[in-house]
């Protein structure tokens, strides 16, 4: 598969990435998460810190950020990060991905209720609805706890503009809309 940015994922390197990582954790797939029962064939590779995990477009600003797992300086200087504690892009519960204000989010301001996030991955496309906005203290850890739906937490500096290092973080938080496989 193609990604919008030209990045290109195949279902034959994310197997050769598991080969090549005996003793790594695994992740239930998608399709399995609301079932009790997994099944040894249903599992995804836990990402590494710093692999590139998929894509977010954002169609109000022309936009398509590369993603990728970890949110410490190295990935943030590349792309949006994936909060490594939360569930990965499509699962049932909080995806949480942190960018730069001055970067790859510097165009927040201009987001709208109801407008279009699709995350693209090696394995499905998951298009989100934004659904709410707030401004939160910096330490405001609520923006990552777990959740029963299906949601996206998107997360940066805010205000926007300031000087150095930003009291609060705008969220916006984007509910699960449709799913497919890729």
């Amino acid at each position: 598969m193609t990604l919008a940015l030209g990045i290109a994922i195949s279902f034959s390197a994310v197997k050769s990435i598991q080969e090549s990582s005996a003793g790594s954790q695994s992740i239930p797939a998608l399709g399995s998460f609301n079932s009790q029962a997994f099944s040894h064939t249903n599992l995804l590779l836990k990402p590494r810190t710093g692999d590139l995990i998929g894509t977010l477009k954002i169609s109000r600003l022309n936009e398509t950020i590369p993603i990728y797992e970890g949110t410490q300086a190295a990935e943030l200087k590349k792309g949006a990060g994936h909060y490594e504690k939360s569930v990965l892009p499509g699962a049932n519960d909080n995806s949480v991905i942190s960018g730069h204000r001055d970067s790859v989010f510097s165009k927040f301001g201009a987001l709208k209720l109801g407008d279009s996030l699709t995350v693209t991955t090696s394995y499905g496309k998951f298009i989100y609805k934004i659904k709410s906005f707030r401004i939160v203290k910096a330490n405001d850890r609520t923006v990552i706890v777990p959740t029963k739906d299906t949601r996206l937490t998107l997360s940066t500096c805010y205000p926007f503009y300031y000087i150095g290092t930003a009291p609060n973080r705008f969220i916006v938080t984007a509910l699960l809309e449709s799913k497919a496989g890729v």
